[in-house]
């Protein structure tokens, strides 16, 4: 009963999601065709407030809502981000749908996107069992 807020505020994202667009199908093929400019909005407008997000935690020092300090690891590149990359968004591409809205695409009526989530699931269950064999 304690985690009930955790499930309002999933179908709340997921209605901002459906009602964005955001999870059409269309929409995401567009981005892909370069078509329209909608998702590259939406994804540069997360970037932006994100950046600005960071900056504000590193430059005022904020803590948690536990008081904790916030760290913020550097990260080394590493080309295994690019393959990672390049993977995923040729499955986007392919299927429309990426991890985030696949729940608000299957609630929303498209039930074909269980085939989408049962590979995302598959997938996620073979890099587990590569995880040690992979270069990192």
């Amino acid at each position: 009963m304690k985690n009930i807020k955790y499930l309002f505020i999933g179908l709340l994202f997921g209605l901002v999601l459906v009602k964005s667009q955001v999870v059409s199908w269309f929409r995401i093929q567009e981005m892909f065709r370069l078509q329209a400019f909608h998702m590259y909005g939406i994804i540069g407008s997360a970037i932006v407030v994100g950046m600005i997000s960071i900056l504000i935690i590193k430059k005022f020092n904020i803590k948690t809502i536990h008081g904790e300090t916030v760290i913020i690891p550097t990260k080394k590149f590493n080309w295994g981000n690019v393959y990672g990359g390049l993977i995923f968004g040729l499955g986007w591409a392919i299927t429309g749908a990426c991890p985030g809205p696949l729940f608000a695409q299957i609630g929303s009526g498209f039930l074909v996107i269980s085939v989408t989530l049962l590979s995302a699931i598959a997938g996620t269950w073979v890099y587990g069992l590569l995880r040690d064999k992979l270069p990192y």
